[in-house]
């Protein structure tokens, strides 16, 4: 049985006193099934948020992360620098990160790397943009994202990522794949790693991202393939996000 994973990006936004929020609400959560649940906020918060969710279920992820160990890289972050402040969850490949600054599925594959080898844990983020869709390339597209790392892991290293499956055009447009749209492209990923091993396809999280909120949640996550979502706009507001929650725990 796969164990749920409700992970909030914060993108470029967020506050202390958000932080501080998130975690005096959480501190008093209970769901009724076993459930795990990250927030995932920007650099900046990462201490404070350390703080504000000890003792509650939330648990401390990343935007994203430079591959190199150290070095001449003014601006960026690397892996040891994130699992020194608690961090667990580790996004890679997200889309806005694609197509806003470049990122390719090479990059993509080294940040997976690096981040393993820190002990974090890699969402990788895989998507086709609207055009690509109604191209009918959706399932090239995506399952190519993914093989472009899983491919190049050993079998110990494949089983610590999570996927997220978020289809670029419903990504902070208010759209939504169906439940049916979502789970067909899910059930195609789960299918190709059934070509790597069977018991990784039974293990390993698949999470929907892509303008999933509170009221569209629970009919999503009741597809067979889907084992979480990484949400987007919602995971800002403690409702919403702890209504997510409680319809996947």
């Amino acid at each position: 049985m796969r164990t749920p994973l409700i992970a909030g990006n914060w993108k470029m936004n967020g506050s202390v006193e958000r932080i501080r929020a998130f975690g005096e609400a959480f501190a008093k959560a209970e769901f009724a099934a076993a459930l795990d649940i990250a927030v995932i906020p920007p650099f900046p918060y990462l201490e404070a948020a350390r703080h504000a969710f000890s003792g509650t279920p939330l648990t401390l992820g990343a935007q994203t992360l430079n591959p190199q160990p150290a070095g001449a890289h003014t601006g960026e972050v690397n892996a040891a620098m994130l699992a020194e402040f608690g961090v667990t969850y580790v996004l890679v490949g997200h889309s806005e990160r694609r197509q806003c600054y470049g990122e390719t599925n090479e990059d993509a594959y080294q940040r997976v790397r690096a981040a393993l080898d820190a002990g974090l844990v890699p969402v990788l983020c895989v998507g086709e943009t609207l055009a690509e869709r109604n191209a009918g390339a959706t399932r090239d597209v995506v399952l190519g994202q993914v093989a472009a790392v899983m491919q190049r892991l050993n079998a110990d290293q494949r089983e610590r990522l999570v996927i997220a499956y978020e289809p670029v055009w419903a990504i902070g447009t208010g759209l939504t794949a169906t439940p049916e749209e979502a789970q067909a492209t899910m059930g195609e990923i789960r299918a190709y790693l059934v070509t790597l091993d069977n018991a990784l396809a039974e293990t390993l999280r698949l999470l929907y991202g892509g303008s999933m909120k509170a009221s569209n949640a629970a009919e999503l996550l009741a597809q067979p393939d889907i084992d979480g979502g990484l949400v987007g706009g919602a995971s800002l507001q403690i409702d919403d996000f702890f209504a997510i929650c409680q319809s996947a725990g």
